[in-house]
C-alpha cells in the first residue's frame, strides 16, 4: 500500500507520496485544485508505477475545497480518507514538527495516513449533495434577511430618506420571495427521492424535531458516515469537555462547539421545545436540574439526547416511540 498526503488549498494541491513505509522516502507534486490538476496528478501517479487500488489518499477537511479532489481520486479507484485537521496537528506536535509549509504539511498528512489508517471516505449520493447545497443557500438567504430586518428596525429610530425605507422594504420582499421559492424546491427535491423522504419522516417522528431541524440533521447524517450516536454528537460539538488537573484546576465542563454552529442553533431551539413536549427529553432535563446542574448544562445534554434519538431512528429504521421505556 502506498500513502499519499494532500494539503488542500483553494487554488492548489501539495502532494507527498510515501515510497517506503520504513524509511519514509517520498516524492512531491504540486497541481492546481481543478479537473485539469486532478488529471495531472493521476497521470503522475501512474508514472510512479502505482496502481490506484493500492493507494491510500489522506487529506484534511477544508470546507468545500477538498470535495472535488476527493471525488476524483475516489472515482479513479483510490482509497480516500478525509480527516479532522486537529488530529493531524496533534500528530505533528507529537513528532515535534515545528516547520509549517505546505510541503511539510502534505508529508505530515501522508504520515498520518500511514500511522493511523483512517477510515475510507464514502461520497454522499448526488441527491444528498444537492440537498446540502439547497440548505446552505437557504441558510445564507435567511441570514441576509435577518440583517436587512435589523437595518429596517434601526432606521425607524433615526431620520432616514424615504428612498432608504423603500430600498430596505424591496430587499426584504425579494429575500422573502427567494426563501419561499427555495423552500418549495427543497420540498420537491425531497419528495422526488423516496430515501430522503423516508429518512425525513423518521426524524420528524421525534417530538420537537420539525421540518427545518430534520432537514439539517438529514443533510449532516447523509453526508458523513457515523458509526455511533456519540460520533455524531462529537461532530456537532455537543460533547462535554472537562478541564481538571490535581487540586488546583477544576473548570466547569463545557460543550466542545467544534461542529457547524448553525445546526447547533437549530438543535438548541429544538431542545427548548423538547423539554416541554418530549417525554424522554423532559425527564432528562428535570433529572439533571434536580441534581444541581445549571439550566444551560441540562439543555446541552438535551441537545445531545435529541441527536442520539435522530441517530437511533435512522439506524433502527423505526419511528420514534414516545412510550418506549427506560430511555436515558
Amino acid at each position: 500500500m502506498f500513502y499519499l498526503g494532500i494539503d488542500v488549498a483553494k487554488a492548489k494541491l501539495d502532494c507527498s507520496l510515501l515510497l517506503n513505509e520504513t524509511s519514509l522516502k517520498r516524492k512531491s507534486k504540486k497541481v492546481t485544485n481543478s479537473q485539469t490538476g486532478f488529471t495531472e496528478l493521476l497521470t503522475w501517479l501512474v508514472k510512479q508505477d502505482i496502481k490506484l487500488t493500492d493507494l491510500h489518499v489522506t487529506m484534511e477537511a477544508t470546507g468545500i475545497y477538498h470535495e472535488q479532489a476527493a471525488q476524483a481520486l475516489h472515482d479513479a479507484g483510490a482509497r480516500v480518507s478525509i480527516v479532522n485537521p486537529v488530529k493531524v496537528k496533534s500528530l505533528g506536535s507529537t513528532l515535534a514538527i515545528r516547520t509549517k509549509t505546505d510541503g511539510v504539511d502534505s508529508f505530515l498528512i501522508a504520515r498520518f495516513g500511514l500511522l493511523c489508517k483512517p477510515d475510507a471516505w464514502v461520497p454522499p449520493a448526488p441527491e444528498v449533495r444537492v440537498l446540502k447545497a439547497f440548505l446552505a443557500r437557504q441558510e445564507a438567504i435567511s441570514e441576509d434577511l435577518q440583517r436587512e430586518r435589523n437595518r429596517q428596525e434601526k432606521i425607524q429610530i433615526v431620520s432616514a430618506p424615504e428612498r432608504v425605507h423603500k430600498s430596505l422594504s424591496d430587499s426584504i420582499n425579494f429575500l422573502q420571495m427567494q426563501l419561499k421559492q427555495l423552500q418549495q424546491e427543497i420540498d420537491e427535491h425531497i419528495d422526488r427521492h423516496s430515501a430522503l423522504k423516508e429518512d425525513l419522516d423518521l426524524l420528524k417522528s421525534i417530538r420537537a424535531i420539525g421540518p427545518q431541524v430534520g432537514k439539517a440533521m438529514l443533510s449532516v447524517m447523509q453526508t458523513h458516515s457515523f458509526k455511533s450516536a456519540e460520533q455524531l454528537a462529537a461532530y456537532l460539538g455537543l460533547v462535554p469537555v472537562e478541564r481538571q488537573s490535581g487540586s488546583s484546576v477544576f473548570g466547569r465542563a463545557r460543550l466542545s462547539k467544534a461542529g457547524p454552529p448553525e445546526i447547533r442553533a437549530k438543535l438548541y431551539m429544538a431542545a427548548i421545545v423538547a423539554i416541554r413536549y418530549n417525554t424522554h427529553v423532559k425527564a432528562l432535563y428535570e433529572r439533571l436540574r434536580n441534581r444541581g446542574k445549571s439550566s444551560m448544562s441540562a439543555l446541552g445534554a438535551c441537545m445531545r439526547k435529541l441527536v442520539h434519538l435522530c441517530f437511533g431512528v435512522l439506524k433502527s429504521r423505526m419511528p420514534y416511540d414516545e412510550n418506549y421505556a427506560n430511555i436515558a
